[in-house]
């Protein structure tokens, strides 16, 4: 009986939104940055804004607004409100929003310009001149560059429909970049280039992504390499790597890797952070052992492969398909983790994958998971890293033993592939059940690693049994 209402509940889902188009606003203007001075200048104009009635606006808290000027319908300057209430933000940036007359609803005009502008730490190569810690939605400067992801900096306005829990942060874009102490410029989306000041278009919407200052960059079959380090024999076998583990999860999904990619290299601006995060077309490394070369030398390539092919997983999940509800972090990045585990199985070694598989075991330690099916919102992940990159994906590696490798691939194509508003439990469940076609084995499946508080006990003894 679960499997049919949950069936039911997800066709009605489906037939509600499948005809539904996201709607991708428009971002114009201009942007000067400083990279000696840690500035920010911008004037830039939303618009192609979707009719949501309930919303926020994010920027980023460390910019300084001029104003917020409503273009059309009608032309004049707009009084903003301020909300505290914006729990899907992380804390970069302040949620704004448009009263209207009666004090009680929200407007938003169709094109809404905003000049504002910032200034942020500059760190200096120095014992003393580090910060304390980095941070994917850190607007990073140092005496070289400057570094800021799109989504969750929101250096630009970036528009979030609360009702539909969606972050609309990719935009096409016409803007303007000007960096008068930069040799070269890159924005997601676009090719680098040696220049100061560029007119950069998109062709299709991008999160933007930014990576300003004085490097070098390179190109080996449509993939680009930004301050990587990597000498011309080492950008062959780069590529060619990259090219077969996008050959490897198109072939098994089922679904083309049709992307170019860009890898950015940099340094963090606190002394020990280092980590990889990904805005497709662009995947940054930031580290001070630069993490990209060490894919290519013997010595590390087992350590850092599998982080290049979890970073490529998230073309799929993520960016193919967006997840969002309590449960969309998690699909995200345990499903990223997961494709990660089976192309290392696959393609850099079984030593590999089994170590990788104890090393989660070992990192959950005593932590104690509340199981998907329990779950109501993100913060009850408790530890983020914990849930996401070690419980999911030992829950999923655990349901692809119990249903084999094929069934497993064809739920991750169907969970990318089918549409749906909220990908929610029940998204998570249907999916599932749509490919069993089994009610007995999915509501086994649930009871011991979606809804059993002993979820993570069952995973390991499953994955600690012999084939």
């Amino acid at each position: 009986m679960r499997l049919k209402l949950l069936s039911i509940l997800f066709i009605i889902t489906i037939i509600g939104n499948i005809s539904a188009q996201e709607k991708h606003p428009v971002l114009t203007g201009e942007v000067e940055i400083s990279i000696s001075e840690g500035t920010f200048e911008c004037d830039l104009t939303l618009s192609d804004i979707p009719r949501i009635k309930d919303y926020f606006i994010r920027l980023n808290s460390g910019m300084n607004i001029l104003h917020m000027r409503s273009k059309k319908p009608h032309d004049f300057l707009v009084y903003y409100d301020r909300s505290l209430n914006d729990t899907l933000s992380s804390g970069e940036s302040n949620a704004y929003y448009f009263g209207d007359n009666t004090g009680k609803n929200k407007f938003l005009p169709e094109s809404i310009q905003f000049k504002y502008t910032g200034k942020f730490p500059v760190v200096r190569d120095t014992i003393e001149d580090y910060s304390r810690k980095d941070w994917k939605g850190n607007i990073a400067f140092n005496k070289n560059s400057v570094r800021s992801d799109g989504f969750q900096s929101a250096w630009y306005p970036v528009l979030y429909d609360i009702t539909n829990d969606q972050v609309l942060d990719e935009v096409f874009y016409d803007i303007k970049l000007t960096c008068s102490d930069c040799k070269s410029l890159y924005v997601n989306g676009n090719k680098p280039i040696y220049a100061k000041s560029y007119n950069f278009k998109s062709q299709s919407p991008k999160e933007l992504t930014i990576f300003c200052g004085n490097y070098e960059f390179s190109e080996f079959n449509n993939t680009y390499f930004l301050n990587s380090g990597l000498s011309g024999q080492q950008l062959k076998e780069f590529g060619e790597l990259i090219n077969s583990y996008k050959a490897y999860y198109a072939d098994h999904l089922k679904i083309p890797f049709d992307q170019p990619v860009s890898f950015v290299q940099t340094t963090p601006t606190s002394k020990k952070d280092g980590w990889m995060f990904v805005s497709y077309p662009t995947i940054m490394s930031i580290d001070w052992q630069n993490g990209l070369k060490s894919i290519v030398e013997p010595e590390y390539e087992k350590i850092y492969r599998p982080y290049i092919a979890h970073e490529l997983g998230h073309f799929y999940f993520g960016t193919h398909k967006v997840f969002n509800s309590a449960l969309g972090d998690m699909m995200s990045e345990g499903f990223s983790e997961y494709l990660s585990l089976q192309l290392t199985k696959d393609r850099i070694g079984k030593d590999v994958y089994e170590k990788m598989i104890d090393r989660k075991i070992k990192n959950l330690g005593s932590f104690n998971p509340t199981p998907f099916g329990k779950i109501n919102s993100e913060s009850e992940y408790i530890n983020r890293q914990l849930y996401s990159y070690n419980y999911a994906p030992l829950i999923f590696s655990s349901i692809e033993k119990e249903i084999g490798e094929q069934k497993m691939w064809e739920w991750l194509n169907l969970l990318l592939s089918t549409s749906t508003k909220f990908t929610n439990y029940n998204f998570l469940v249907s999916t599932l059940g749509g490919v069993l076609k089994n009610e007995t084995k999915l509501n086994d499946l649930i009871s011991k690693y979606f809804e059993n508080k002993n979820s993570l006990e069952n995973a390991i003894n499953k994955l600690k049994e012999i084939d």
